[in-house]
């Protein structure tokens, strides 16, 4: 019942938080004069990426590898097919030419890269430093691009200091939900005997998603849609190359080959899947497209389950 309570309330702080942190990054955006694509793809997907990085720190200091790694590449998985998915039912998503030119390349370079380091059984901090250099690049080239390419700023509605200290305080409401959220999910899943594995990359992952989740309904509703789907690609760039960077920096992480050779895949497998919706001709993610999305999270839960 605690755990059930725990999940809730935690579920709860995550929603507000992510819908605050729309409300700041908007107004960040439109005093820095950087579109909101951008800070979806940076402010907002850093601070809704905390929750992970924050289990995959813990997790590996704590001696839980399979949870630190498995956390990242099943909230990666859920990122795209689940949070992307129900947000394209609730409005469909257009998709800009930068997140096909730019954004989704360095997600499946990422991607790659992470699979080619695990392969030799663990992360190493070397490997770490490589990987947090990817993402000092992206942020900084978005950024750049962002601002060059900006054609039309809206008025400011919120002064930058108070805008600033709503990303802030949501960014914290997300920790401390995630970690709510999480705690009950894990107590309830450990009821039942499931591995750590299967833990991490299932019920942890959509734990620590639900704050992209949340921010991103949030913009679809406002029909900020560059948020919601910068703030998709965002996420899953620096969970790979900031959280599993940092992590790996601070202590390398021994690799579950059960991770390497089915969930790491998978989550290629559905980068993929997205890349090819997201060049269709109507150049959108639609409700259908959504429907696909789900269903693969749907098939790769099946399998992830199936004994």
């Amino acid at each position: 019942m605690v755990d059930l309570i725990f999940l809730l309330i935690g579920f709860t702080i995550l929603f507000l938080s992510g819908h605050f942190l729309v409300v700041g990054g908007v107004e960040l955006a439109k005093f820095f004069k950087i579109p909101t694509l951008v800070v979806g793809l940076t402010i907002v997907s850093l601070g809704t990426s905390a929750p992970e990085l924050l289990v995959s720190l813990k997790a590996a200091l704590s001696g839980h590898p399979d949870i630190s790694i498995g956390n990242v590449v099943g909230s990666n998985i859920s990122n795209m097919a689940l949070v992307l998915g129900i947000t394209a039912l609730i409005f469909p998503i257009p998709v800009v030419s930068k997140l096909i030119k730019f954004d989704w390349p360095i997600m499946m370079f990422s991607s790659i890269l992470l699979l080619v380091f695990a392969y030799s059984g663990v992360l190493t901090w070397w490997e770490g430093s490589i990987l947090l250099a990817v993402i000092v690049y992206f942020n900084i080239q978005s950024v750049r691009t962002g601002r060059k390419n900006n054609e039309k700023i809206q008025e400011v509605k919120i002064a930058w200091y108070y805008a600033s200290l709503i990303v802030v305080a949501s960014s914290i409401g997300l920790v401390f939900g995630a970690d709510l959220l999480v705690k009950g999910a894990t107590g309830l899943a450990r009821d039942f005997g499931v591995s750590e594995r299967i833990i991490s990359v299932s019920i942890i992952a959509f734990g620590t998603s639900v704050p992209e989740l949340a921010t991103s309904i949030v913009a679809a509703l406002k029909k900020e849609t560059d948020i919601s789907i910068g703030n998709i690609i965002g996420s899953n760039i620096f969970n790979i190359a900031g959280i599993l960077g940092i992590t790996a920096v601070t202590k390398a992480i021994p690799v579950n080959p059960k991770i390497l050779s089915s969930d790491m895949l998978w989550m290629l497998a559905i980068s993929l899947l997205l890349f090819l919706l997201m060049i269709g001709k109507s150049r959108k993610i639609s409700r259908i497209n959504g429907a696909i999305l789900i269903s693969s999270y749907c098939l790769y839960i099946y399998f992830l389950l199936k004994p």
